[in-house]
């Protein structure tokens, strides 16, 4: 794992980690949460009640509930999300206020984290360069005002996060559309916009086929680019009942990751007091970084060669004749180019030899039903839409759609992500959605296609004046090429920000800001007609509840959905005919309307009220193929062997490495929770930079050694992320990985994905300098 290095600060340390992931460091770092956050008792109750049935989904990662009778339904990086949310800490106006937004600007992430939870709307003042306290009226006023100020709709520009509720989300997309834009750009366009994009041209459907219960029957689990120790915890709990059950687990990842080889689960006593863990990974393959596609097509090519042979033979067929003469189009054209791909350049961009591929493939070959699960390790490369439809491939070669214990997994990250796309909020809309948005709402809604992540940065830094607001998140953070991104958002007229506590994005304010502090998913959200509960998509299309158990944090915030009623009232005065209020006084009304838009929500109040809530209809589940053929589609790609790292290190003699920014075990997206990345032996530190030994002697430096990184692009621009400590990690060579938003500075804002213009921030060609420390 990680080499020990001396002579560091006392809070400071790197050293090995060989516990298993989960058991009782799991259990101490939630109690230190709640203890920090001054809530011992507050915290520990509220946690009784996250993910259940009468109570409130965490604001965390969007993997489902397992069991809605379990009294802890809730994982470490949960607790530290409810810790955070429920903390006693305040950032009041005289708090926020005491200092400059130039003093703000200097503090840590980290810093900025632990002020606390957000008590009044404020006001950028900069004449002073502080925020001042506003009231929710003149707040109102004032960004209706920029709004109907600006030359066209166009110009302003509105992002969600993907914590946003079904009720939120779906009142806002309503909101902007009658305002004018299709300007959404959200969370989905830097995470797994890819895997949306290559599952409707493959399947038909942009979200993954399995259940929970999948998971219960499948015979091998295949898992590309994903952490889920430290990114979506409770997923460990159904690999290691998989693992237990004998199922074959095979993960691909460039680095050795603690919860994807051992695990003690927190909430077995019998696992805690044996102090036993359970394996988790059968096979752990160290590919390259971006060398799935590689490997998945190697896979591939030995399950035809397999085919081949066992027709020669007259042995059973090992591809599934009879599911791809039915199910999918474009077989013959795919299976010859998978045959021809040479073996050496498979090899070679992979970065694992021919037998351990051959060994993946035989482990995929020996199982009746399988599932492939991926991360961002896999979405966010150039290459990201072909690496998922090979992936796509793969399972339909032997027919592991449409049945019980087998399909496409993609893993996502915030807790509503997908349920925000679900509601509307996407830049390029289909024509049947809109007439239907208008024929319910009686208004044309814009057919215009509107700006992504990508194009919202892009415009705003072209063409100044707009007004950019923010539901939830933390934009300025979140995106690449972090200087571009803070000079664009200071290029606005208004930036607005919906949030509960203080971060990057506040402080990078236009010519005015403004923000507004919001009610948490862990609060009581009282209405006209009483306390309201929201609803959530997680990543396996189960809708259901949720309802805050805590008062308030302040008796001065709003809730999302009362943000974007009052906003609308106060921007379409006199020129819409939706009755805002009397959606915001009543939640059900808000679900009646989403159920008259979308007939996948037919009886959405009566259906959300089982416990666990219901499942959204996949077709692609029912082997019925959405797509232009009518059928699965297999798609054609050749290995990549002209991405950015090969240009990159064709022009120069010294090394260029591949870096991948990640997160620390103590953070959530932008969100840090604390200084340690447990789980990869760093205490005290996130400016670190992990890098094969071996490197480490090539460059002729030692682990503890401080340096700097540059990124290498041909638009000519110099883009470093300085003073990086070295740390030895078993990682392949010519590989890095690094901690965001630290090195999200590094990602050209031209640097995306193919087709679905996801920020390329795992596949960053680098070159490494001394850090010279300026005297």
């Amino acid at each position: 794992m990680c080499g020990d290095i001396s002579g560091m600060s006392k809070n400071k340390t790197i050293q090995v980690y060989d516990r298993p992931a989960g058991g009782w460091g799991a259990l101490k770092s939630v109690a230190q949460q709640i203890f920090e956050q001054g809530i011992p008792k507050k915290g520990a109750l509220t946690l009784l009640s996250a993910n259940q049935p009468d109570g409130f989904d965490c604001p965390g990662c969007a993997w489902p509930d397992a069991d809605h009778t379990s009294t802890f339904e809730f994982c470490e990086n949960g607790a530290k999300a409810v810790a955070a949310e429920s903390t006693a800490r305040r950032a009041t106006p005289e708090v926020i206020s005491s200092l400059t937004v130039s003093e703000l600007s200097e503090k840590s992430d980290y810093w900025l984290e632990s002020l606390g939870r957000l008590t009044h709307p404020m006001l950028y003042d900069r004449a002073s360069d502080r925020y001042q306290v506003i009231n929710w009226d003149q707040a109102f006023d004032t960004i209706a005002r920029h709004l109907n100020a600006l030359p066209k709709p166009d110009d302003a520009i509105f992002y969600t996060s993907g914590r946003t509720s079904n009720e939120a989300a779906f009142l806002y997309q309503l909101f902007v559309r009658e305002f004018g834009t299709n300007n959404f750009p959200d969370c989905s366009n830097m995470c797994h916009e890819p895997s949306g994009f290559a599952m409707r041209e493959a399947i038909g459907i942009g979200k993954g086929t399995v259940l929970l219960s999948d998971f219960q029957q499948a015979d091998a689990i295949l898992i590309f680019g994903q952490n889920p120790g430290t990114n979506h915890p409770r997923m460990l709990g159904e690999l290691r009942a998989a693992s237990k059950r004998g199922a074959a687990i095979v993960s691909f990842n460039p680095l050795r990751e603690r919860g994807l080889e051992k695990f003690q689960n927190p909430q077995n006593a019998l696992d805690m007091l044996t102090d036993q863990a359970s394996t988790i990974s059968s096979d752990y393959f160290q590919l390259k970084i971006g060398g799935d596609l590689a490997t998945v097509k190697g896979m591939i090519k030995c399950v035809l060669e397999a085919d081949q042979l066992a027709q020669a033979e007259g042995r059973h067929r090992i591809i599934d004749v009879e599911f791809i003469a039915e199910h999918t189009a474009n077989f013959e054209q795919f299976a010859a180019e998978a045959l021809a791909e040479p073996w050496d350049v498979i090899v070679r961009e992979s970065g694992l030899d021919r037998a351990q591929i051959q060994r993946a493939a035989d482990t995929y070959m020996g199982a009746g039903k399988v599932i492939a699960c991926w991360g961002m390790g896999i979405t966010q490369h150039k290459h990201s839409v072909a690496t998922i439809q090979m992936i796509v491939n793969l399972l339909l070669l032997r027919g592991n759609i449409g049945r019980p214990g087998a399909g496409p997994c993609p893993v996502r990250g915030h807790s509503n992500v997908q349920g925000d796309r679900t509601m509307g909020i996407i830049e390029k809309p289909k024509p049947a959605f809109l007439e239907r948005l208008g024929q319910v709402f009686d208004f044309q809604p814009p057919q215009k296609h509107g700006y992504d992540t990508v194009g919202a940065i892009e415009a705003m830094l072209n063409e100044g004046g707009k007004v950019f607001f923010g539901m939830g998140g933390n934009f300025a953070t979140a995106t690449p090429d972090t200087e571009v991104t803070h000079k664009a958002l200071k290029n606005c007229a208004l930036t607005v920000h919906v949030t509960t506590k203080l971060n990057r994005s506040h402080l990078i304010c236009g010519e005015n800001a403004i923000i507004l502090p919001c009610l948490g998913r862990t609060e009581i959200d009282i209405q006209e007609t009483g306390p309201q509960t929201v609803t959530v998509e997680d990543s396996m299309s189960m809708v259901h509840l949720s309802s805050g158990i805590n008062p308030p944090a302040s008796a001065d915030l709003l809730s999302e959905v009362a943000v974007v009623a009052r906003l609308a009232q106060a921007t379409l005065k006199g020129r819409s005919k939706t009755q805002w209020a009397w959606l915001q006084a009543d939640y059900s009304r808000i679900r009646d309307k989403i159920a008259a838009v979308f007939d996948d929500f037919a009886n959405f109040n009566e259906r959300v009220k089982v416990p666990g809530g219901f499942h959204l209809r996949n077709t692609a589940s029912e082997r019925v193929w959405m797509t232009a053929t009518g059928k699965a589609n297999f798609n054609t790609h050749a290995v990549p062997v002209d991405l950015p790292i090969h240009q990159a290190r064709r022009k120069r003699q010294s090394p260029v490495f591949n870096l991948a920014t990640m997160r620390s075990h103590d953070q959530f997206n932008t969100t840090i929770y604390g200084m340690n990345d447990r789980y990869r032996g760093v205490f005290g530190e996130r400016r670190v930079l992990f890098i094969n030994k071996d490197d480490i002697k090539a460059l002729n430096m030692q682990a503890g050694d401080w340096i700097d990184m540059e990124s290498l692009c041909d638009d000519g621009v110099k883009r470093q992320a300085k003073r990086f400590m070295l740390v030895e990690y078993n990682i392949p060579q010519g590989c890095l990985a690094a901690y965001f938003p630290e090195t999200n500075g590094l990602v050209p804002l031209s640097s995306f994905a193919d087709h679905a213009r996801t920020p390329t921030s795992k596949s960053i060609p680098v070159i490494i300098h001394t850090h010279h420390a300026q005297v």
